[in-house]
């Protein structure tokens, strides 16, 4: 039987008092690329340029932990594990360098744990390129492992070809991706991600201060790091919780560092009171139908298994529109929930949600009658 991809199957239309979605977008920043999402609801509070691809430069740094951070949680090492200090990492992230490092000596041994506050706090070039030494026997083979770990997460975007973010052609990320890998660390990896949040670092009687400015500006930055690029400006990734509230930001393209800061702060302000948060659908409530083939009945309810919950502006709301797509028609078996698709909640053009629907109700198999006129329904949708 062939399979096609209905992308509009069912339709649901928010009820006018459900006011949602983001007039903010009329919100103004400096920044060129810019993805701002909120933690529990996975909201999508604004968006600017977030698919443009740019070099990653330090935000590369972001993957680097999450690959060291997996092999941790796995048990490919430990934060006691020592890695040695080779020539290559000594001069290429090093004091030789002249580029951020935590002046680890030449052929030392550092343990993970130094590393990974380095990295986390200092933005360490040198500690960067012993991790993925001491993983993968070569900063090259720990670039690819780097790459393939974002494709597992869903990152399509990006691609290093380094593990430390500096200056490499086939080097690139989205503002999208970053945020969302940002989004990752802080979910997955609780007891490491506190690293991030450290005003210092002092090793090897060296005192070294975070290089993420906000993290001491006490307003609720916890993580994580800055970057620039010859020719795309300054970016961040930062994540802030406050009011029992977390959102994630990723921004590129200021001309300063100053302006990096000053717009950073103003669009992670803006997100902390700018919206309020909406219910649109209970656990467990129909928001669609999907067709059935072969079965008992033709159609089976499909429902949301947690309640979908929004953040809405405060100020000129706009209505949403949600949209039920997934593979027509369902095919025997069907089981009673197990997904089925996925509802989109959109903003006018902007996808602001996306959340798994399952099915409400298993269908038997149906009559030899029945199942011989859905398979013409069905040869006589694809012939139209």
């Amino acid at each position: 039987m062939h399979i096609r991809l209905v992308s509009v199957l069912v339709s649901v239309v928010l009820i006018a008092c459900v006011p949602l979605a983001a007039r903010a977008q009329a919100f103004e920043t400096k920044a060129k690329q810019v993805y701002l999402i909120d933690a529990e609801t996975g909201t999508v509070l604004f968006a600017k340029d977030e698919n443009a691809p740019v070099p990653p430069a330090s935000l590369a740094k972001l993957m680097t932990m999450e690959v060291v951070f997996d092999a941790i949680r796995k048990n490919e090492l430990t934060l006691d594990t020592e890695f040695p200090v080779s020539e290559h990492a000594w001069r290429t992230g090093g004091a030789p360098s002249g580029t951020s490092t935590m002046f680890a000596a030449l052929k030392s041994r550092v343990r993970v744990v130094d590393l990974v506050q380095g990295v986390t706090v200092q933005l360490a070039n040198d500690a960067c390129i012993i991790l993925g030494e001491g993983m993968t026997g070569s900063e090259e083979a720990f670039a690819r492992r780097m790459t393939g770990r974002a494709r597992e997460l869903g990152l399509t975007a990006s691609v290093f070809h380094n593990a430390t973010g500096l200056p490499d052609p086939e080097n690139k990320t989205t503002m999208h991706d970053m945020a969302l890998l940002a989004q990752h660390i802080q979910a997955n990896y609780p007891d490491l991600f506190k690293y991030y949040s450290q005003t210092e670092f002092e090793w090897n009687k060296i005192l070294q201060r975070n290089r993420t400015p906000l993290i001491s500006a006490n307003i609720g930055v916890d993580g994580f790091a800055t970057g620039f690029a010859e020719g795309f400006g300054f970016g961040m990734v930062a994540t802030m919780q406050k009011d029992g509230r977390r959102v994630f930001l990723a921004l590129n393209g200021l001309t300063t560092d100053k302006e990096r800061v000053e717009e950073t702060r103003k669009i992670l302000d803006w997100s902390m009171t700018a919206f309020e948060r909406r219910r649109l659908f209970e656990a467990g409530e129909t928001v669609g139908e999907a067709s059935v083939y072969g079965g008992a009945v033709s159609h089976v309810p499909l429902v949301t298994p947690n309640a979908v919950d929004v953040l809405v502006p405060v100020n000129n709301p706009e209505r949403l529109s949600a949209k039920v797509v997934y593979r027509w028609p369902l095919a025997m078996p069907v089981e009673a929930g197990k997904q089925a698709g996925t509802l989109k909640i959109w903003s006018g053009e902007r996808l602001l949600r996306e959340v798994p629907v399952e099915t409400n109700a298993a269908v038997g198999q149906g009559s030899l009658s029945t199942r011989a006129m859905d398979a013409l329904q069905e040869l006589l949708f694809f012939w139209l």
